[in-house]
């Protein structure tokens, strides 16, 4: 593709964004991405036209209620290829999705003396509910380090499964280091050990195909909003053999069968795990997003995001005085590049950037013991969607460029 036809490209993809514009460079989106026009009419035509309670009335509002609600669900699961809207639940986001397993799970299948087997990359929201499941139940909390750019062979694998391991959950891709773990094969090795398998999906669902049937993993978390959706919308993909052995999260309306004053009996899947009144308007907008995924394809998606990686890392090479973490290869970070500049603090860099209206994030990105184990207290990092653009990427070169002078070196 020439410079002109992906100049062409970028401009009508970014007319679809009401809130991207030329003066600003919004190089958050590992945090959240920006809204389609899509997305915000099919939300703002739910709430005109089909709102009421989902799955309760028998009047005809409620029942076009649920079936965008239900058209949602399966609108995810042919997305994630799963083999039944059974095995897709809808929370508010993965955070919510891995506290679910993190309670509903471990309960009646951790004891004392099993093992948890975690990365020290994994963000913060896959690592406190496996802490405090651990807390409950008497296991152990395990960690597998990887090597300094976030690999992990199969080898490292491998010894750190234990016969106790009864559990292991890991990010498909780094928040932080952009690197891919091989979830397939790990999932096969936990499998032939008996373990279950978690997979953090908030960084690969909305940036590489992802097949939880061919990954075989046991759960698949992401949320909405890092994939073009509303906040407040997430997904919990579970095997249904593993889900229907499984108590209730939360409990009220809507996951019950039947009540009488001494218990109750509970709904099937995939409303036993769906309490009281659900998102349905955040459900039609993660609907709209996977459309819209849909149109452009992943194909096209990887190719412009890592064009952009590519484009980014090899002009902040050309600075002496940065340091980009993780791999070398730019095909290894699907859009992330968290780096360092010498000798000026990340929010101070963070602090500049925004003053030339360039959007990053500072700190330690909700991945404290990666940052610890690579001897680093926080970072700036950089994240990249397919509607953004080379200017913009020149924008932020531009700008890191002119950091350190601003805060009084001489050059």
């Amino acid at each position: 593709m020439t410079k002109t036809e992906r100049r062409e490209e970028d401009e009508r993809i970014r007319r679809d964004f009401p809130l991207l514009n030329p003066g600003e460079a919004y190089l958050d989106n590992a945090a959240t991405t920006q809204k389609p026009q899509a997305v915000l009419d099919a939300v703002t035509e739910y709430y005109r036209k089909s709102n009421a309670n989902p799955l309760r009335g028998l009047y005809a509002l409620s029942v076009e209620a649920t079936r965008e609600y239900e058209d949602a669900r399966e609108a995810v699961r042919s997305f994630i290829n799963a083999k039944s809207t059974e095995e897709i639940i809808f929370t508010r986001n993965a955070t919510e999705s891995l506290n679910l397993i993190g309670y509903a799970w471990t309960e009646d299948h951790l004891s004392a003396g099993d093992e948890i087997l975690i990365t020290v990359m994994e963000h913060h929201s896959d690592m406190l509910p496996w802490q405090q499941a651990a807390r409950r139940t008497g296991a152990v909390l395990r960690y597998l380090e990887p090597l300094e750019d976030g690999t992990i062979t199969e080898e490292m694998f491998r010894k750190a499964l234990t016969p106790r391991t009864r559990l292991v959950c890991m990010t498909q891709i780094s928040n932080v280091l952009g690197c891919r773990n091989d979830v397939k094969t790990f999932a096969s090795i936990a499998h032939e050990q008996g373990a279950v398998f978690v997979c953090d999906g908030a960084q690969s669902v909305p940036h590489i195909p992802v097949d939880v049937q061919d990954l075989d993993v046991d759960f698949l978390a992401f949320s909405g909003h890092k994939m073009l959706a509303p906040m407040g919308i997430g997904v919990l993909y579970g095997r249904k053999e593993i889900l229907e052995k499984m108590q209730p999260f939360l409990f009220g309306g809507e996951m019950i069968e039947y009540v009488t004053r001494e218990g109750a009996t509970y709904a099937e899947l995939p409303h036993k795990f769906e309490a009281g009144t659900v998102n349905a308007g955040g459900a039609v907008g993660l609907h709209a997003a996977i459309d819209y995924y849909n149109r452009i394809g992943f194909e096209r998606i990887m190719e412009r995001e890592e064009h952009l990686t590519r484009y980014t890392m090899e002009r902040m090479r050309e600075n002496p005085y940065i340091t980009i973490l993780g791999s070398e290869d730019p095909k290894n970070h699907h859009g992330i590049i968290t780096f360092k500049v010498e000798g000026v603090h990340p929010h101070d860099i963070a602090a500049i950037l925004d003053s030339l209206h360039v959007d990053v994030r500072a700190g330690h990105h909700c991945a404290q013991p990666l940052l610890k184990f690579l001897g680093i207290p926080s970072t700036t990092r950089a994240s990249f969607c397919f509607y953004n653009t080379e200017e913009e990427a020149d924008r932020l070169i531009d700008a890191l460029n002119s950091v350190r002078k601003e805060m009084g070196y001489a050059e």
